[in-house]
């Protein structure tokens, strides 16, 4: 731990605050300030950035890993999760609504590429806090309905495209549809969003917790339009039914991103933005590569897909008891849904497959703490930044692994 304090008050004494990657021509925003100087004062904060973990204890963790994920779930059990996935989520929202959990008031500060570079509401958006700007979220539109359409660790890495810098401006494309629709489909079919100049798409929108927020930040930019899907229906009618949503700037609708024949109610190649967050945890591995390889070919050139998810050793991962885990770092919860827990590793192979530029991937490691019961907690999650080339110059990678056999 000694070595957790040194490297911050160094952190510290230059003053320098590991920066997140911004794309076009956002503001930077900080990984994390709430750096733990002093250990007597592990217990004046619930969060703690830029936790390093000593030797001693990532080898305690891989040792809980392996000891919860000695006895596998019985085959068959494994095929009837994978079939029911979209019921055992469908119960969940039954069951906790819109309850469970919190708005994430964090995505604009990870992720500024949410808002259009060119908007005039972004210099008032940098001046507030994303706490601020989410105060009179549920006044500010009316309920409206979508129109009919169809249902729906850290390894030595070669660089698949350049994650320092900052990428190419991407407000060249917040006017302009790629190339193949633009004397197409665009101009001669209409869609949900098709007179939109920047388009966001949030996959597992759930019931709303980045919606919502997300809606009331492009309030003030008309030319936008958010699309969201789910594959349990009780969560899109949630969304639909919240007092925010607004069918003339947002469509929620139905969708399983596994079904890789299942048609989305847009064109291919038209989305500015794809939000992927704590969702692809909850996918079979071997269809992993797939939905994103579909993904991928929802990106206009230059768009981005921004992912967040659960790493390896999180203490998710390690409060799992025998008997859940379905496959390596695969495990499903008491009430039948499912977690995958990254590496830096799995994620840069995955996107890169896909044909995206790694523009940022990092592991986000903190310290959360509960002060009433004194117990100390290690975070860790996965966030990256994938980018769409604007010249594609080979096709993305088929998806190797078979799912799990049915017969």
């Amino acid at each position: 731990m000694n070595v957790i304090w040194r490297n911050s008050v160094s952190c510290l004494r230059i003053r320098k605050v590991p920066h997140r990657y911004q794309s076009g021509n956002h503001p930077a925003a900080p990984l994390g300030s709430r750096i733990l100087t002093d250990p007597a004062k592990v217990f004046e904060h619930n969060m703690w950035d830029h936790m390093q973990w000593s030797k001693e204890e990532e080898a305690a963790a891989r040792k809980r890993v392996e000891e919860n994920s000695a006895v596998r779930v019985l085959l068959e059990e494994q095929v009837k999760y994978e079939n029911e996935a979209s019921q055992y989520w469908d119960t969940f929202y039954k069951v906790h609504k819109n309850k469970f959990f919190k708005d994430r008031n964090w995505l604009l500060r990870e992720f500024p590429e949410i808002i259009p570079v060119d908007q005039k509401t972004e210099e008032k958006t940098q001046e507030s806090s994303w706490d601020n700007v989410k105060t009179g979220a549920a006044n500010c539109f009316s309920r409206m309905h979508c129109p009919i359409m169809p249902e729906e660790k850290n390894l030595g890495m070669k660089r698949c495209g350049s994650s320092d810098g900052p990428s190419r401006a991407r407000s060249h494309f917040s006017n302009l549809d790629s190339e193949e629709h633009s004397e197409g489909p665009l101009k001669t079919e209409l869609f949900p969003g098709s007179s939109a100049t920047f388009r966001i798409l949030e996959v597992g929108c759930g019931a709303g917790n980045s919606v919502f927020p997300i809606l009331n930040t492009l309030q003030n930019a008309p030319e936008s339009f958010l699309y969201c899907c789910d594959f349990a229906s009780r969560a899109v009618e949630l969304v639909k039914l919240h007092s925010s949503y607004r069918a003339a700037q947002c469509c929620a609708f139905v969708h399983d991103v596994c079904d890789e024949d299942s048609p989305y109610p847009f064109p291919d190649g038209i989305l500015d933005v794809i939000l992927l967050v704590f969702v692809l945890s909850s996918i079979h591995p071997d269809r992993m590569q797939g939905v994103i390889n579909r993904l991928s070919k929802l990106l206009k050139p230059g768009g981005m897909l921004l992912f967040r998810d659960y790493g390896r050793y999180d203490k998710t991962q390690l409060r799992f008891k025998r008997g859940h885990c379905l496959s390596e770092n695969f495990y499903v919860r008491g009430d039948g849904t499912r977690a995958y827990f990254f590496t830096k590793g799995e994620v840069h192979t995955m996107f890169c497959k896909a044909g995206l530029d790694e523009k940022q991937n990092l592991v986000d490691r903190r310290l959360q703490v509960n002060r009433k019961k004194q117990v100390k907690m290690h975070r860790v999650w996965v966030q990256g930044k994938f980018q769409k080339p604007l010249h594609l110059t080979q096709k993305p990678s088929k998806l190797v692994s078979p799912l799990l056999s049915h017969g």
